[in-house]
């Protein structure tokens, strides 16, 4: 049975860092591209980030460009989202995704994922 369960969510003043973290069980990470998602109330679920199958690929939302990066280590079945310079827009729920498919720049889309985890809680105060 595949899992995917986010961690690492809180609250956080505005300016501040945060880092979410989805460990995955069931599945080979390495066979997946790995990528966030995040749904804030009254708002359909959006694209935040994705990482290649190896960690050689990134993609992300212009929204978080150069404050928010992504990562993953397939040995521990983990994949991280360190975020910085929080704004308070970003407050949402985060859900990690993992797509069968192969390329990441095209990886944006819900409908691309197979498995999701249940979401952790970032919120961001003014």
């Amino acid at each position: 049975q595949v899992q995917l369960v986010e961690s690492g969510g809180g609250l956080v003043q505005a300016g501040g860092s945060l880092s979410v973290s989805c460990e995955a069980t069931g599945i080979t990470l390495s066979n997946y591209i790995m990528g966030w998602f995040r749904q804030a109330p009254g708002k359909e679920r959006e694209f935040v980030a994705a990482i290649s199958r190896l960690g050689r690929v990134t993609k992300f939302v212009d929204s978080v460009k150069d404050r928010f990066s992504i990562s993953r280590d397939n040995a521990r079945n983990t994949v991280n989202l360190p975020m910085s310079n929080l704004k308070v827009e970003d407050t949402a729920v985060y859900f990690c995704a993992a797509s069968p498919i192969s390329d990441v720049a095209t990886a944006t889309a819900t409908r691309d994922y197979d498995y999701w985890g249940q979401g952790t809680q970032v919120t961001v105060s003014s």
